[in-house]
């Protein structure tokens, strides 16, 4: 049931409960959730609550409104968006390969100078280290940084183990609708070798990707280092990318 006392708006609350029992499948895809009077009668909350809930289910593209008859559950992809904050993630979960994230450090707003690419540079941003092991190797080593205003409160979160763009889309309620990435094969440093497993020589693909998102341009900024040495890392062309 909704907390009436947690500082969390009860839409958010009944929409979170909404998208677990579409993930868990209890809504499955094309099927009609209840309808707002029926969500309003069930949590004790009023009609214009609950239609802000599924407001939020419809802009992430959860559910449709089909005029007249109700709405429903439209039906899940996973799809890999490479420009979405967990598009390595699930390439490695579309393959059926089991990845372990380890969080190096723990999330905190730091200032951040000296690098001209970083769109955060001469600011402030939430900084995570984090390092994504497959098949018990290491295998990404990603540096993320996250506006200090738009993500606030993210770093009191747990995000062990977690995919950070569904943290970002579930409790954040954003999602990105553009992005670009460049890349370059570099030779790490003795930070990024150790975690890596890297000798001295070993080159990197590091990839820069900025994701843009409705509230504000360039909101996250990432470096990813990726071992290509046991997995190929790829990326589909084609069509306009849409958030």
């Amino acid at each position: 049931m909704l907390n009436t006392e947690s500082p969390l708006p009860l839409y958010h609350q009944l929409a979170e409960i909404l998208i677990s029992k579409i993930r868990s499948g209890e809504y499955a895809s094309g099927t009609r959730i209840p309808a707002e009077t029926a969500l309003a009668k069930t949590y004790g909350i009023g009609r214009p609550t609950a239609r802000q809930a599924v407001d939020i289910l419809t802009r992430k593209g959860l559910v449709k409104r089909r005029r007249g008859a109700g709405t429903f559950v439209a039906e899940q992809r996973d799809d890999v968006d490479l420009f979405s904050l967990a598009g390595t993630s699930s390439a490695f979960h579309r393959k059926g390969i089991d990845i372990d994230i380890q969080m190096l450090a723990p999330v905190s707003l730091k200032s951040v100078s000296g690098e001209h690419e970083n769109p955060f540079s001469g600011g402030e941003a939430y900084c995570i280290i984090r390092l994504t092991m497959a098949r018990k190797l290491p295998v990404l080593l990603e540096t993320i940084y996250l506006h200090p205003t738009l993500f606030s409160g993210i770093e009191h979160m747990d995000l062990t183990g977690k995919s950070l763009a569904g943290v970002v889309s579930d409790k954040f309620y954003m999602v990105p609708d553009r992005g670009r990435q460049n890349f370059r094969v570099i030779r790490p440093d003795k930070f990024q070798r150790k975690f890596l497993k890297l000798g001295m020589d070993e080159p990197v693909l590091l990839v820069k990707r900025f994701l843009d998102f409705p509230q504000a341009e360039n909101a996250v900024y990432s470096e990813l280092l990726c071992r290509t040495d046991q997995f190929v890392f790829s990326q589909t062309l084609g069509g306009n990318i849409h958030g």
